[in-house]
């Protein structure tokens, strides 16, 4: 060619051909040789320099194109359910082009997060930019990494947000995503460890770690909880119509009340009860709970059904509420708000005098709340002090409730469920997000009535699908490990009390271990250890029965606005009483142990993002607090240290076992329990200690402590055992496990 392309020329044949656009290539292409070779040099830095093409390694690409073969990183499926992935290199400006995955018949399934290696053909008049087929699925999903970007010369770092983490991740300056320094990012691993940190890229942006309402943000995208409905779920929501009396028994005249935190968001359960005027039944109680009729609104394979399946609960934190469902339903149509007709599954039960249910009927109906009430005005009402909606109630509803819960009282004093007395933190927020007090919510009766009907409604669910032989999701709680139970039985010798051995496990073995302690100085902790000794509880299609509440069959009925497993139970009762066509379908009943793992895992993920947020607003709240004393009590020994509950605040912090004393302390597994190489000093769980502040870390939630003084006297080391040693609780045992210990050490150092 004897006259060199225009550089439009030249754009359009790398565009054609994104896969050889060396120059060697564009010089072929164009019969450049010679000279002229080096007048294309020119025009293609030019080209360069002012952003029309990029330079690859030795090729050519037009700036803001995607290579033909490229890795893709996939995305969730969308409302339509058509799966669309982004590339996992992108250096145009602006948002990465969209692109949509075309799979072809024996492709695997993919899903969110898979990487693939994909061919790419670019589209035109459509809703996306490129469509992407398969070459090969390149492996496992990336580790997902959440941190603090810190920037440097060439690219940054990623610093981990995790309690307790030191790590750190390299980040190239092509893979920061424009993050600025100290901001919150997703991340995810970009290639092994090479000389130094290992690598990640930039996915997400979250903004400032510290800003208003950023704590539980934080707890939401490092545990993977969906925080957005999809279009198709929004839309569902908002096409739902109120319930009509179809197929329905009306309640509507029955004074049922809900009672509720000041603070609710929704009102999923009503009560009532009278006496029961029925011959034979002298002193007994008709007691009705009425649950919302979520399954009316959430029929089985809807996208609100596989949203709420998804989420599997609603997480709560102390300035938000992630729903399982979105508002027009949780917040609207099926929250039972006073005076307004909504639709109910309700389950009307009897009671003799002492609390025991002789019998149960469930409906499907339409009931009207008479009353939104709050547990403190209805504590005050029963306690003599009656606001104004209280006193024309008082006499009709609130007074019988407290009565049936008398009796409901007898049943379980004989039933003996596990007697746990755990306060609950409340942390007050500021508008601007900052905690402005820590505090203990207050508990009355009223809770505790509450509770006791809608464990006896579970329990009625529970016995009437059992009975009529159909499916349904039990909620399990099996009895503790021996492990579990020897770390408990230290633990309380180690304060002075017993727990019995030798005998088959109840309940009443650890309620009695409990009044031991009550009112004593032990009192929490062997409620928290109580607790810690526990399994965890789960769903199953199974009964394995309920070893905490002491109860043979027990179900999860009462809260479908924000448990899946609710939900089922409410489709199981439809179905077994031939109410409506909403009830289990044939998916449900075949996935039903899968779905019972999958809320089983949400619930703990749910669980552990309210805790980690939990410990971070705890940290802020004590971070302007560091160099201040707190008395506390050891809560936990390792190896590496000892946990310590504070009193003021309940948070729970570290004293590094650097900071323990300046000797070498012996770490005893089984008696959970640090032992001094020098003194003898034994340190363990229960102990009183005064303890400085050292380190409070808002981002990761961590407490540093040091130890000021245990058991009233300050920790010393260095000196012969005996003299000027604080002795432990029980000191004939605790020297003998000392001397073991000593044996021990000297046998492996010889």
């Amino acid at each position: 060619m004897n006259q060199l392309p225009t550089k439009e020329q030249i754009l359009q044949w790398i565009n054609e051909n994104p896969g050889t656009a060396a120059k060697r290539d564009i010089a072929r292409a164009f019969g450049i040789k010679g000279a002229a070779r080096i007048e294309l040099k020119r025009m293609l830095k030019e080209l360069e320099s002012d952003g029309s093409v990029e330079k690859k390694r030795r090729s050519f690409a037009e700036s803001g194109r995607l290579p033909p073969v490229s890795l893709l990183t996939m995305l969730a499926p969308d409302s339509q359910g058509d799966l669309f992935a982004r590339p996992m290199e992108w250096d145009g400006e602006g948002d990465p082009p969209r692109i949509l995955f075309v799979a072809a018949k024996g492709d695997p399934a993919l899903g969110a997060g898979d990487r693939i290696l994909a061919r790419l053909a670019p589209v035109r008049d459509q809703d996306h930019d490129y469509e992407a087929r398969l070459i090969r699925q390149l492996g496992s999903n990336p580790s997902r990494v959440l941190g603090i970007f810190r920037a440097g010369a060439e690219g940054g770092r990623i610093v981990a947000i995790d309690k307790g983490s030191d790590k750190e991740w390299r980040v190239r300056s092509d893979a920061t995503m424009g993050a600025k320094d100290g901001e919150l990012v997703e991340a995810e691993s970009a290639g092994p460890r090479r000389l130094g940190l290992p690598q990640a890229q930039v996915v997400a942006r979250l903004g400032d770690p510290m800003g208003v309402k950023a704590v539980s943000l934080i707890a939401i995208h490092q545990h993977g909880i969906p925080d957005h409905f999809p279009d198709q779920v929004i839309a569902e929501a908002e096409a739902a119509k109120p319930a009509t009396m179809r197929g329905r028994e009306d309640l509507r005249d029955l004074p049922l009340v809900t009672i509720d935190p000041a603070d609710a968001r929704d009102h999923d359960d009503a009560v009532f009860a009278e006496h029961d005027t029925e011959a034979g039944n002298d002193g007994g109680f008709v007691v009705w709970v009425a649950i919302a009729d979520v399954a009316h609104y959430v029929t089985p394979n809807s996208a609100l059904d596989r949203e709420a399946r998804k989420r599997g609960n609603s997480s709560y934190f102390p300035d938000r509420v992630v729903p399982m469902l979105p508002d027009v339903l949780s917040g609207d149509l099926c929250s039972l708000h006073e005076g307004v007709d909504r639709p109910c599954l309700a389950v009307r039960m009897r009671l003799d005098a002492f609390g025991n249910k002789v019998s149960h009927r469930f409906v499907r109906g339409m009931m009207r709340s008479a009353a939104s009430l709050t547990y403190a005005e209805v504590q005050e009402a029963q306690d003599g002090d009656p606001n104004e909606r209280c006193a024309l109630i008082l006499d009709q509803v609130i007074r019988p409730l407290y009565a049936a819960y008398a009796a409901l009282k007898k049943a379980r004093g004989v039933r003996q469920p596990l007697d746990l007395d755990l306060p609950e933190r409340k942390i007050e927020l500021s508008d601007d997000g900052k905690v402005v007090s820590v505090d203990f919510r207050a508990r009355f009766d009223a809770h505790r009535l509450i509770e006791e009907f809608m464990i006896l409604a579970n329990v009625a669910a529970a016995e009437e699908l059992i009975r009529l032989k159909r499916p349904l999701l039990f909620r399990v709680h099996e009895e503790p490990s021996p492990e579990k139970l020897d770390a408990l039985r230290e633990v309380a010798e180690a304060s002075g009390f017993t727990l019995a051995k030798g005998q088959v496990l109840k309940t009443s073995h650890l309620n009695n271990l409990l009044s031991q302690a009550q009112g004593s100085e032990f009192d929490e902790l062997l409620n928290i250890s109580t607790l810690r000794s526990m399994t965890q509880a789960y769903y199953h299609p199974e009964n394995f029965g309920h070893f905490g509440l002491a109860l043979r069959n027990y179900a999860h009925f009462t809260s479908p606005i924000r448990r899946y497993s609710d939900l089922i139970v409410h489709r199981a009762l439809i179905s077994a009483h031939n109410w409506g066509g909403d009830g289990l379908s044939a998916w449900d009943v075949e996935h039903l142990e899968e779905t019972a793992k999958q809320i089983s895992d949400t619930e703990r993920r749910s669980m552990a993002a309210e805790r980690d947020t939990t410990d971070r607003y705890l940290a802020s709240f004590l971070a302007d607090r560091v160099g201040s004393t707190f008395t506390g009590r050891i809560s936990g020994v390792q190896r590496f240290g000892l946990f310590v509950k504070l009193d003021e605040t309940g948070a729970d912090g570290l004293i590094p076992i650097r900071a323990v004393g300046r000797e070498f302390f012996h770490f005893d597994m089984d008696a959970q329990q640090l032992v001094g190489a020098d003194t003898g000093t034994v340190i363990g769980i229960g102990q009183r200690v005064t303890v400085r502040l050292a380190e409070a870390i808002p981002v990761t939630g961590g407490l540093v402590l040091d130890l000021v003084e245990i058991e009233g006297a300050a920790p010393r080391a260095g000196k012969p055992a005996g003299k000027g040693k604080y002795q432990p609780r029980m000191p004939g045992r605790a020297a003998a496990k000392a001397r073991a210990t000593s044996r021990k050490v000297v046998r492996k150092r010889r």
